[in-house]
């Protein structure tokens, strides 16, 4: 019996369609002089499962982990959508220069790939990927990604113990102890609300005083401050 053409071409239509389970080593590196990352979250999901999005306002799960370091909610949200996750692949902070490597195996309907973690110190700045395609065919690829703002915190750059609950104002921690005391906080002219490129520490040049607890040689940084090297088997 033979197939029609019709009915031939159908079958590859749908085939063409059908995406595949695929398992992925990554390896994340912090590309700053001076910037630690909070604990990773890796996301496989679909066209709807994304943790955050630009241009909108951030979620309560994305506020929470860019204010304070915490994925516990975007990792609730995850799972509840579907998605294949990697937490915390640095078990803990991720100091710059250093690397953190992880395998992620990611079912059919899973195609694009994501990545939130806070940058330290800063009020709600993190590191983040927005649904990147995972390729289709085995490989190696690179991805630089860049500090974004959550757009929920001003960023007056004053490192205040106990904050990092969302809307606590406040840098949680510096945990390269390399940051001052006595500041009397910038005053912001970034009115943007939504979720957008971090314009980046100020800092200045006296860490007993001066407007920021944050230094200008340590604590700055140019985009982009993450490569994320995916190897597709």
């Amino acid at each position: 019996m033979k197939t029609s053409a019709l009915t031939l071409a159908t079958l590859l239509a749908v085939a063409s369609q059908t995406t595949q389970a695929a398992e992925l080593d990554l390896e994340l590196t912090n590309l700053t002089q001076g910037i630690h990352f909070t604990p990773v979250l890796i996301t496989a999901h679909d066209a709807e499962g994304k943790l955050f999005e630009v241009a909108t306002e951030a979620s309560t799960a994305l506020q929470t982990m860019a204010e304070g370091g915490n994925i516990a909610e975007l990792m609730a949200q995850a799972s509840a959508a579907g998605s294949d996750m990697v937490a915390n692949p640095a078990e803990g902070l991720l100091a710059p220069t250093a690397s953190a490597s992880a395998t992620l195996m990611t079912a059919d309907t899973n195609e694009y790939l994501s990545l939130t973690a806070m940058l330290l110190p800063t009020n709600d700045g993190f590191v983040g990927l927005n649904s990147w395609k995972i390729p289709t065919e085995a490989g190696t690829y690179t991805v630089y990604l860049n500090a974004y703002d959550a757009g929920t915190e001003q960023n007056n750059e004053l490192v205040v113990e106990g904050s990092g609950a969302p809307g606590t104002p406040g840098i949680p921690a510096a945990p390269g102890g390399d940051a001052g005391t006595g500041g009397a906080g910038l005053t912001s002219t970034d009115s943007n609300v939504n979720v957008h490129i971090h314009p980046g520490n100020l800092g200045d040049d006296d860490l007993n005083a001066g407007s920021s607890d944050l230094s200008n040689t340590v604590h700055r940084w140019l985009n982009p401050v993450a490569k994320l090297t995916v190897t597709v088997k």
